[in-house]
């Protein structure tokens, strides 16, 4: 069983940056993929970032590509998201999802556990 927290969201004009972490509970952090998921109200959940268990591999959605970096530190047991130059449409609750099995990196069927979400405001 993993826990996740996420923490780091607020409101930010655009243009800015913010830094949301995700820190898990239990002993067996790396070994678990980590990604960063969000949903903006009335539309689907998708993908932002993901990462391998050992930080090798790194996923990103096009939307957020060369913007967000993703990056994780397996002695905290925390994930990170680095969000730059954040404009309006980066406006959602997001999510940070753990999962055990490998590949998958990109959908939400490929996770096990999810935190409850840090909403992200961004102002135009």
């Amino acid at each position: 069983q993993v826990q996740l927290v996420e923490s780091g969201g607020g409101l930010v004009q655009a243009g800015g940056s913010l830094r949301l972490s995700c820190a898990a509970s239990g002993r067996t952090f790396s070994s678990y993929k980590m990604g960063w998921f969000r949903q903006a109200p009335g539309k689907e959940r998708e993908f932002v970032a993901a990462m391998g268990r050992s930080a090798a591999r790194t996923y990103y959605a096009d939307s957020v590509k060369g913007r967000f970096t993703i990056s994780r530190d397996n002695a905290k047991n925390t994930v990170y998201l680095q969000m730059n130059n954040l404009k309006p449409e980066d406006t959602a609750v997001y999510y940070c999802a753990a999962g055990y099995s490998g590949g998958l990196y990109t959908t939400v069927e490929g996770y096990d556990y999810w935190g409850q979400g840090t909403q992200v405001t961004v102002s135009s």
